[in-house]
């Protein structure tokens, strides 16, 4: 059966194709090969820079635009004659290496350092910065700006809603209201802490060898810095220096991109639940599609669907990134092969992160307040207003506030009449009485406006 979205076995790759289209170059075959090529060009263009490796002369401009064009003209065709090449070869990295030393027969001053491709070099430093360089990308290109997008949509959905009063809900039961914006705003700070976080994780790699050392590095050129040339090449790549690596790079902070997103995850898997309940509770209102069905059978149904699907897709991103955060760290003495297998699904949990965070996007642009409805749940539980007479009653040293709001309010609903009835019954200054009786459930929102705002 021909490989199409509707025969495709993964839906990252079927149904939600369309929305992971920005991950295919940097997480496919096709990317992780293009960024293999970078870093054997990167490693050759440096060390013919280095005057004590007197075999490498320094390359003149044609050489270094050639070295340019190779890594740039890189297309899915040339990644099909690596294919062929690792048909033979039965290994990925070498069939980069070769791959390469064909592209620089048609470039002499190139072939004739072209034994100095992959020079010293083991697999693990080729593909560990590669999935560095991979998860760097990703995160500038593609999360942080997807992050940004969606904490300014909030930021705009608090501040209009900042002065909306609603009943907030403690343990599923009427509680001391709060303000709809506010509710969001809270969110808001919550991811802008963790998109911080996320955007500081440092992306660290290793150019020292196979077994970290530079065994093979010092035994050739025993003049070289070795360390600090390899620091050279990955500061040029946009990474840092693993400090100290086996064969491997600990992919500790893989763990640390993937528990910072996990908690971003979390934050926004926490507001999914939220938002299906006011859409529940008719707090919150879908605009209406043309030509969608919310049900097969209920014609009337405008069901939730996007913050459900980004529930359900933010809980897969996190159980595919929290088994890499635990696995990847720990390899059996200078290395074993159950990385290399993981390492290749980093994008499946960013890609299902990447489709949630769509899905919001489009369910965020269909939600509207409803304002009559947040009236009517405020209008109708004014016990909630319990708590600020029960303590303006401490204040003024009345007799067992909280016993006698219990009495009057707890289990049962009351209304504007019989809590302004209580009132008139207390020796409190007329003036605290006044604004005691003109408070409402509606005005009882504390400083939830201008948090909100802020």
């Amino acid at each position: 059966m021909k490989l199409s979205t509707l025969t495709a076995i993964s839906p990252i790759d079927g149904r939600y194709a369309g929305k992971c289209t920005a991950l295919r170059e940097l997480f496919s075959e096709y990317g992780l090969m293009r960024y293999r090529l970078q870093v054997e060009l990167a490693w050759l263009k440096h060390l013919a820079a280095t005057a004590e490796i007197t075999e490498v002369a320094p390359l003149s401009m044609v050489a270094t635009a050639a070295l340019e064009q190779i890594a740039a003209d890189f297309t899915v065709e040339h990644a099909e004659r690596v294919k062929e090449i690792e048909r033979t070869t039965n290994h990925d990295v070498k069939a980069i290496e070769y791959y390469i030393k064909e592209c620089f027969k048609t470039f002499p001053e190139l072939a004739r350092i072209s034994e100095f491709v992959h020079f010293a070099c083991t697999s693990e430093d080729i593909n560990n910065v590669a999935y560095a360089l991979m998860l760097k990308d990703a995160r500038a290109q593609v999360l942080l700006p997807a992050l940004d997008h969606l904490i300014d949509e909030l930021a705009v959905l608090a501040d209009r809603h900042a002065a909306q009063p609603m009943l907030a809900h403690t343990h599923g039961q009427p509680a001391s209201p709060t303000t709809l914006g506010k509710e969001v705003a809270v969110f808001v700070a919550r991811l802008r802490r963790q998109r911080a976080q996320f955007a500081a994780v440092p992306m660290l790699a290793k150019l020292n060898g196979a077994t970290g050392n530079y065994n093979a590095h010092i035994a050739a050129y025993p003049d070289v810095d070795w360390p600090v040339f390899s620091a050279r090449v990955l500061a040029d790549l946009g990474l840092e220096p693993s400090p100290a690596t086996t064969q491997i790079e600990p992919h500790d902070f893989i763990a640390e991109y993937f528990h910072a997103l996990m908690r971003a995850d979390t934050i926004l898997i926490d507001f999914c639940r939220d938002v299906w309940g006011y859409i529940s509770l008719g707090y919150l209102k879908q605009r209406p599609v043309a030509g969608e069905v919310g049900s097969s059978t209920m014609p009337h149904k405008i069901n939730p669907i996007d913050f459900e699907n980004a529930e359900g897709n933010l809980g897969l991103a996190n159980a595919v990134m929290d088994y890499c955060a635990g696995k990847l760290p720990i390899s059996r003495w200078q290395r074993d092969l159950t990385d290399s297998t993981t390492l290749r699904n980093l994008g499946v949990g960013i890609a299902h992160i990447v489709i949630a965070l769509q899905s919001l996007e489009k369910g965020l642009g269909k939600l509207e307040a409803n304002p009559a409805r947040l009236a009517e749940d405020l209008e109708h539980n004014w016990e909630v207003l319990a708590e600020a007479i029960q303590t303006v009653m401490r204040r003024y040293g009345l007799p067992e506030p909280y016993e006698q709001l219990k009495k009057l309010t707890r289990g049962h609903h009351i209304d504007a009449a019989v809590l302004q009835a209580f009132i008139a019954t207390l020796e409190l200054p007329p003036a605290v009485k006044t604004q005691l009786v003109a408070l409402t459930p509606a005005r009882y929102i504390g400083n939830a406006r201008e948090q909100a705002l802020r």
